[in-house]
Order: structure tokens, then sequence, then C-alpha cells
């Protein structure tokens, strides 16, 4: 089944993106001016710069070198979007393709020349990135508070334009709150989103920093997790490296588990769903009045 496209989506965007094989017009009489919108040309390698708007700034050499060793045998077969900027061409989209093609050091590339401002040449870049599933959680989260900060976006006015939820771009968003020991913990895949939010509970920095800490050394999952952050919030105890790990909870049941997590992301917050024939109950837990506000608004509920 083939992904939906996120948001406007590139093609709309960018205007659509023709093929290679598609034969480059001969010049028009002087008098004349071309429309060179859809035009592909070859301009040399080292005529374009990446762009400082790309939220993305990690990109495996792993990765890389497999579209290195396809562009060598297939060659470049979607050209790179840019803009002209100081007598250079900076990129919009393709930053992967330009990186490649510097370790094969072609000389040359295929490009499309777009006029695009600041806002549109980030816009584009999360969504190229995000459509690919490029990004880790806290570069989509940087790309967010850009359109956000610099551009005066709403959260709704975001998730629109590049097809997430307004919940999606809130969650991610909060990560930015957590100390950068933290952050680097889960850009280095050492802790998951999952845990993040929960140790968001904690509003000391230093106790997030040694929380996370303490996840990682004990291979804590996120229900051990949300166990010891309800803890240490219900008995204000002081978090140790060296204390005991919480006791492991009982499995369990799926389907319930499953619901629960659900709602977990629905909310960004602490959810515990109790549930037994039939009957049961939802608790949603917030940690500030920001968090309340937050939660009235998924459930559309105006506290005036």
């Amino acid at each position: 089944m083939s992904k939906p496209a996120l948001g406007r989506g590139l093609g709309a965007l960018l205007g659509g993106t023709p093929s290679l094989t598609q034969s480059v017009p001969a010049p028009e009489p002087a008098a004349a001016v071309p429309d060179t919108r859809d035009r592909v040309q070859r301009v040399a390698l080292n005529r374009i710069r990446p762009s400082a708007l790309q939220p993305r700034k990690e990109f495996a050499a792993e990765a890389l070198q497999e579209l290195a060793d396809s562009i060598r045998e297939q060659g470049i077969v979607q050209p790179l979007i840019v803009r002209e900027r100081d007598g250079f061409f900076e990129l919009i989209a393709g930053e992967r393709r330009w990186r490649a093609a510097q370790l094969l050091n072609l000389p040359e590339v295929p490009i499309i020349t777009r006029e695009a401002d600041d806002r549109s040449v980030l816009e584009l870049a999360l969504i190229e990135n995000l459509q690919r599933e490029n990004l880790n959680p806290l570069e989509e989260a940087v790309g967010y508070a850009q359109l956000a900060e610099v551009f005066q976006l709403t959260q709704e006015e975001i998730a629109t334009k590049v097809g997430k939820s307004r919940a999606a771009v809130a969650n991610a968003t909060r990560l930015l709150k957590l100390p950068a020991s933290v952050q680097t913990l889960l850009r280095n895949n050492r802790l998951s989103v999952g845990h993040a939010k929960v140790i968001l509970g904690l509003t000391e920095a230093a106790q997030q920093t040694l929380a996370a800490e303490r996840v990682v050394k004990e291979a804590l999952n996120v229900r051990q997790t949300e166990g010891l952050i309800a803890k240490l919030q219900a008995h204000g105890e002081r978090i140790s490296n060296h204390a005991a790990p919480p006791p492991l909870l009982p499995p369990p049941d799926a389907n319930i588990a499953r619901l629960e997590e659900k709602i977990r992301e629905k909310f960004g917050t602490k959810v515990q769903l109790k549930y037994a024939l039939g009957k049961g109950a939802l608790e949603i837990v917030f940690f500030s009045d920001d968090e309340l506000q937050r939660v009235l608004e998924i459930l559309g509920v105006n506290a005036d």
C-alpha cells in the first residue's frame, strides 16, 4: 500500500518534478523570456550549498554510501531542488543526493531552480524528510519549533502544513524541554520517545537527567519508567542512581495495553486505563496548568 502524502505534498509545493529523461527545450531567441520553472539543468557540484534551514542534521554514513552506490549505477534520477542565493544554488530538497554525489566526486548534478522564501524552504525540507521518515524525534521537534518561533505559525497551522495531527506536533515540541544530556540519549536511541514523555513528568532538569540515566542504566521499559516517575512525584523522593529498580509490573492484557498506549500518544501524557467486564476508569495525568489546558483543547472542552 502506498504511503499517503503529507500535507500539500512535495509535488504540489514544488510544482512537480520532471523526469531526467524529459528533453531540455532549445534556447529561445534573445527577445523571448523562456519559462525555466520545470527545466532540468546540470550545474557544477561545487556551486551548490546546503541550507541552514534544513532540520535534519544527522546523515547515516552507511545509508549515504548505499545511495552513492545506487547513483553510481543509475545516476541521479530525481533532480535536486534549489534556489539561487549569492551566486550559488542553495538546496531546498535533495541534500542526501547532494552528499552522496560528493562521495562520488561527481563534477555536476541535475537541478531544478525554484523561487522560495525561507518559510517555504523550511516547510519543504520538513515535508521531504517526514515523507521519507528520515528525521529523528529531536530534528522533527526543532523543525516545528522553527516554524513556530521564526514564522509565528500556530501548532494547528504547522500540523496542517506537514500532514500531522496537532497533538503529534505538540508532543514532539515538548521534547525540546528536556535537558541537553537527556536529548542526547534520545538522539542516540538510548531512550525512546515513550521514555522521554514520561520523564517530562518531572519538573526539575536535574531530576529528569538522573531519571534518564537510571532508565538507561537499568534498561527500564516505559511502564517501569512510569512507575518510577509516579513514585517520585507521589512521595517527593530524591532519585539516586544507586536505588533499587522499581518492581516489575505484571504483564497487562495486550489489548488494554495497546489501547492505553494509543490514548497516551493522543494526549502526550501519562494515562492509566482500568478495565474489567465492561467497566473501569480512565485516568489522564497532567503536571502543569499548561498541560491541563492542552488536554482540554484535545477534548474540545472550553475552560471559560
